[in-house]
């Protein structure tokens, strides 16, 4: 498979190291370019072996499949820059968030093959949660490779396009929700007398445990919740403080409020024309 990447950031090189390990693509069938980082394309030459230009005859020449991983503010302007280079039955695949397929359709043609993908920032350790929506003109076999060259990230999911607003929120910004949480674990754990070490430590563990219950067990998470919690323990006391400050209710606005953030930027890139 011959790869090109339109952007050299931590999502594309993400997305490159799980093409190597993997073994889906030989370095020298991956180019990559940007805007104008040489020393960035120089490091992921040296670190990958695979082949850097800035030449788009180049580039698009030979290529199954183009990943467009350009930030958003950026896409108008490269997408009118590739245009001209881009072939009919190439695969254009955008990793960015909020711009459509139809946005694109119309900026490079109507019938091009067009896939949208979210990956999340676990991309960069495999362990990405990642959403993908096809248009019409996506093949079978287009449809095999882009699963199979997001599966190198992480897991996989084809979804319809109307969904990705609500798998950014969840899914696409849900390790930032993680985080927020630990934050708050380590930082009582230091009010109650824990070194951070120590703390760090079994917090970490009880986040890929409970992962992975989740994942093994067969149980609901409410199930598992009730399964830890004994009447008049410790986990019920620390639950009733949760359930009295409403925190279930304040992730599930949080989730929504993402959403429409979402939707909201995708109707400002859809009300922007080239120039």
């Amino acid at each position: 498979m011959n790869i090109s990447f339109i952007g050299a950031g931590s999502m594309a090189e993400a997305i490159i190291a799980g093409l190597i390990e993997k073994n889906i693509a030989e370095r020298k069938n991956i180019l990559v370019t940007n805007r104008e980082d040489q020393t960035k394309l120089a490091d992921l030459k040296k670190k990958y072996g695979i082949k850097p230009t800035y030449q788009m005859e180049e580039l698009m020449e030979d290529t199954d499949m183009v990943i467009f991983a350009v930030k958003p503010k950026d896409a108008a302007a490269a997408l009118k820059k590739i245009k001209p280079y881009l072939k009919e039955d190439t695969l254009f695949v955008s990793v960015m968030a909020g711009i459509s397929l139809s946005y694109m359709e119309n900026r490079l043609n109507v019938q091009q093959p067009i896939a949208r993908a979210m990956p999340n920032t676990s991309a960069s350790v495999g362990k990405s949660a990642t959403a993908i929506a096809f248009n019409g003109s996506v093949s079978k076999h287009q449809k095999q490779l882009a699963t199979t060259v997001f599966s190198s990230i992480g897991v996989t999911t084809v979804i319809e396009e109307n969904k990705l607003d609500a798998i950014t929120a969840l899914s696409g910004s849900g390790p930032a929700y993680i985080y927020y949480v630990v934050e708050a674990m380590e930082r009582s754990a230091a009010e109650i007398g824990l070194d951070a070490d120590t703390a760090k430590k079994m917090i970490l563990q009880t986040l890929v445990g409970a992962a992975e219950m989740l994942l093994t067990s067969g149980k609901e998470a409410a199930e598992l919740r009730r399964d830890v919690t004994s009447p008049g323990g410790t986990t019920e006391a620390g639950i009733e403080v949760l359930q009295k400050e409403n925190v279930q209710t304040a992730f599930m606005k949080c989730v929504k409020a993402a959403m429409e953030q979402s939707k909201k930027l995708g109707g400002m890139h859809e009300s922007k024309q080239i120039v």
